[in-house]
């Protein structure tokens, strides 16, 4: 599954095209041809402008928790260590308490772990979409069965 993890402007500059290149678009429409077509939610809670927690900040605390280090959860994900720590920043930001804390220093280089707060708001962003995904099925199914 493909993650956005931008976390201000959705506007992404249009790929150039030449007559030998096929574009995103382009590769996407061919490969929904033949791709089982599936139902994704993208929940995202913003404040002012920042998003202070959607799918793939929520896909990055996950990995924290379960690498219990920032760079190994940023390489878990294919992102930098700078993007991945830009968005523990923003979160850690837009939230009363942070959600991730890190220790630095000592024989294995410090950790980074989830706080109380970090691990209730996966536990709940989860679950509201989960919610999201089975309170919406009869419609999401009834698309599904209108695509080709």
């Amino acid at each position: 599954m493909v993650r956005d993890y931008n976390c201000g402007s959705e506007a992404e500059a249009a790929p150039r095209t030449t007559p030998d290149r096929v574009t995103r678009s382009q590769q996407s429409a061919m490969s929904s041809k033949r791709s089982k077509p599936e139902v994704r939610f993208r929940l995202r809670i913003t404040k002012g402008d920042a998003i202070a927690i959607g799918p793939g900040k929520t896909d990055l605390l996950e990995a924290i928790a379960k690498t219990g280090s920032l760079t190994s959860a940023a390489k878990a994900l294919g992102m930098s260590y700078r993007r991945a720590w830009l968005l523990v920043d923003t979160m850690n930001q837009c939230f009363r308490e942070p959600v991730v804390t890190t220790t630095s220093g000592g024989a294995r280089g410090g950790s980074t772990v989830l706080t109380e707060l970090g691990l209730e708001v996966v536990r709940r962003y989860r679950h509201a979409e989960s919610a999201a995904l089975s309170g919406g099925k009869r419609d999401t199914d009834a698309i599904l069965g209108l695509l080709r």
